[in-house]
């Protein structure tokens, strides 16, 4: 976010903060073009829009809030993803290990950001590995003038597919209220009313919902409210959303991969698709059809691939060509050496084997 500029996009209402493409180097080429980093829609986010920061450093964190914070309704740290593209930055769970780097940031950004903005700092840790040592934690960040804390109940090595944790959340929980800080639970809550149900289980004020957002975000809804909608409504009502703001079509192709089944029909030409109209025609969404048509002419989708774009497709399409040709079956020395050993042995004489007995016979109970 740092370096770069806000401005409101009128034809899709939003408020975008952008910069030029560096591609890793120290200045933008000449030919550099805009990327945009963020961008929210304040008619439905403004007051509900938690800004979540990726950080290492209490000056650049302040910094990165800064820019957002007069949009957002609160501003929260993320000290609890395990992959390496963020703690390999010290930023994560990277920082469950420097605690003490961890509350400078959030005492950084209570100092600076705070009484401006008037907006409240939270943060979002993983388990650690005894109670004793998460209390701890949890009492050491409590103590910046954080408003909320969210517990993922896993520990830092744990992935999705095993089952989160709860018996230290109800001591967790109790630890935010001393200090007057709500305390939200993560981990394999599916829906809202599994959520409802355990925060009062465990003495949390809420929970948060992740994974099964992204496949189906209408997992917020109650079941008095109707529950889970289809994915089939679901998919229609995000990707005319996504139209409507022009979201970036790559970010929009990825959460529909994981809204759509994979046994759908529509999926694999989903999964292909270069384009808005291609996505709407491979959906039978053709309600969205002309709207898509303009948001991929306003954004060059439309267009064929050129320069390294059309040398990637290219090289893509070729190494699945000769992937589909290596896996054809190929006939082996040996295979041919066994099929004509069980010729030569099929054309031999049976030797008869006297029996007193009869045959067992096989028979299925």
């Amino acid at each position: 976010m740092i370096g770069t500029s806000r401005r409101f996009d009128e034809d899709s209402k939003t408020i975008e903060w952008y910069r030029l493409s560096s591609h890793g180097q120290k200045d933008p080429p000449p030919d550099a073009k805009e990327s945009i980093i963020y961008r929210m829609l304040p008619e439905a986010e403004k007051d509900k829009l938690i800004f979540q920061i990726g950080t290492s450093d209490p000056d650049r964190a302040v910094a990165a809030a800064r820019l957002v914070a007069a949009d957002v309704a609160g501003i929260d740290v993320n000290a609890g993803c395990p992959k390496p593209f963020s703690t390999s930055g010290g930023m994560g769970a990277a920082l469950l290990k420097t605690p003490d780097k961890l509350c400078a940031i959030l005492e950084a950004l209570v100092k600076n950001i705070t009484p401006e903005f008037e907006i409240g700092i939270s943060v979002k840790i993983r388990l650690l590995d005894t109670a004793a040592e998460t209390e701890a934690l949890v009492r050491h960040l409590c103590a910046t003038g954080i408003t909320g804390l969210t517990i993922h109940c896993r520990t830092t090595p744990m992935r999705p597919r095993e089952r989160a944790i709860r018996g230290q959340l109800r001591m967790i929980a109790e630890v935010c209220h001393e200090y007057g800080v709500a305390c939200l639970m993560n981990g394999d809550v599916e829906n809202r009313d599994q959520g409802l149900q355990l925060a009062k289980e465990f003495g949390a004020d809420g929970a948060m919902i992740a994974v099964a957002a992204e496949k189906n975000p209408s997992c917020f809804r109650s079941v008095a409210d109707g529950g889970l909608a289809p994915w089939e409504e679901v998919v229609d009502h995000y990707v005319k959303t996504a139209i409507d703001v022009d979201n970036r079509f790559g970010n929009t192709k990825f959460l529909l991969s994981n809204m759509v089944p994979g046994k759908s029909k529509s999926y694999q030409p989903m999964n292909q698709s270069k384009n808005y109209k291609s996505i709407c025609e491979a959906l039978s969404l053709e309600k969205h059809l002309e709207s898509a048509r303009i948001i991929d002419s306003k954004r060059g989708l439309d267009q064929p691939l050129q320069g390294k774009a059309a040398e990637k497709a290219a090289k893509k399409a070729a190494k699945k060509a000769n992937a589909q040709t290596n896996t054809q079956p190929v006939k082996s020395k040996e295979g041919n050496d066994q099929k004509r050993k069980r010729r030569m042995s099929d054309n031999r004489p049976v030797k008869q084997v006297k029996t007193s007995e009869p045959a067992p016979v096989v028979t299925a109970v």
